[in-house]
C-alpha cells in the first residue's frame, strides 16, 4: 500500500489520489491498520490511485507507522508543514515556525486566559518533541523531551507550539487562541487535547498540493479521509472529504459523506464501494 507515481491511465477506481489523516481515521486501537482495510488500500493503488498519508504528526511521530506499513512514498506530516519521502527518507519541505511570533502570541493569548500548559515539535527528521511541566502528553511509541523551563522550547527550531490549559476545553481555548492571536499565527485543533500553534496559513492543504503536484495528481482526482477540525482544509481542497463516524461535528458539517469509524474499517467500506 505504498504511494506511487500514477500513470494517468483510466482505472475502475474514481480518484487518482486516496488522502487520509492517520489518528482517528487510518488507525485504529494500538496504532495498527487493520487488514481489510491494507487490502482495500491495496486494491485502490492496484487500480492506479496513490495513497498519501496527511497527518499533523511531525515525521519523527509518523516514521513509526509508515515502516509497519511499509510505506514507500511521501507523507505530508507535521500539519503540512513537512513533505517526507518515506523511500529515500528525507525531507522534501519544511516549514518551521517564527519563535518571535510564536512568542508574542503566547503572550497575547495568556493574557486573555492565563498561563498556559506547553509543547513543541523540533523541525528535523528526528525532531524531538518537548514537553513542558504539566502538559498531558498522550503516551506512545515514540519518546518525548521532558522539559523543566519552558524557555528551553525555543532554543531550537520548531514546527509547531501545542498548548493546553488547566480549565478551559479544546474548543475553548482553540477559539480564545484565534481571537488573540489568529493574525500572527495559525491556531488548530488536531485532536483530544491537541490544540497547535502554527506558521500563519499552513495547513494540510498545504502540504497535500505541494505532495500532489509532486504526484501529478489534481485536486479534482482526490478523496480525502480525516475525523478532526485540522482535517478541514483537506476536505476544502480535495475533490470529495469523507469524515469518519468518531469524527469532529465540525468536519462531518462540511463533509460530503460519512463511513463508519475507525475501529469499524471506514476508510475500507468507502474504498469498496468505490473499486466495486
Amino acid at each position: 500500500m505504498s504511494a506511487s507515481d500514477t500513470t494517468g491511465s483510466s482505472s475502475i477506481f474514481p480518484y487518482q489520489l486516496v488522502a487520509t489523516d492517520l489518528d482517528g481515521t487510518l488507525l485504529g486501537a494500538g496504532e495498527t491498520v487493520s487488514p481489510r482495510t491494507r487490502e482495500a488500500l491495496a486494491a485502490a493503488t492496484a487500480a492506479g490511485a496513490a495513497h498519501l498519508v496527511v497527518t499533523g504528526r511531525p515525521v519523527s511521530l509518523t516514521r513509526p507507522v509508515l515502516h509497519d506499513l511499509g510505506y514507500r512514498g511521501l507523507a505530508v506530516c507535521g500539519q503540512g508543514a513537512q513533505v517526507y519521502d518515506a523511500a529515500e527518507h528525507r525531507l522534501l519541505t519544511s516549514v518551521t515556525l517564527d519563535r518571535q511570533l510564536a512568542g508574542i502570541a503566547l503572550a497575547k493569548i495568556e493574557a486573555e486566559v492565563g498561563p498556559l500548559l506547553l509543547a513543541a515539535s523540533r523541525d528535523g527528521l528526528d525532531g524531538e518533541v518537548l514537553v513542558g511541566p504539566g502538559y498531558r502528553f498522550h503516551e506512545g511509541p515514540v519518546a518525548h523531551q521532558p522539559i523543566r523551563d519552558a524557555a528551553d522550547l525555543w532554543s531550537a527550531p520548531l514546527n509547531k507550539v501545542y498548548l493546553q490549559h488547566p480549565t478551559l476545553g479544546d474548543e475553548e481555548l482553540a477559539e480564545a487562541a484565534r481571537q488573540a492571536a489568529g493574525g500572527l499565527v495559525g491556531v488548530t485543533m488536531a485532536g483530544q487535547g491537541i490544540v497547535e500553534l502554527l506558521p500563519l496559513g499552513l495547513s494540510k492543504a498545504t502540504g497535500l498540493s505541494l505532495a500532489a503536484r509532486r504526484l501529478g495528481v489534481k485536486a479534482k482526482d482526490t478523496i480525502a479521509f480525516g475525523d478532526m477540525p485540522n482535517d478541514l482544509p483537506m476536505f476544502a481542497w480535495a475533490a470529495h472529504g469523507v469524515a469518519m463516524a468518531n469524527a469532529h461535528d465540525e468536519l462531518k458539517a462540511v463533509a460530503d459523506e460519512v463511513t463508519l469509524s475507525n475501529e469499524e474499517d471506514g476508510i475500507a467500506v468507502v474504498l469498496e464501494r468505490l473499486l466495486r
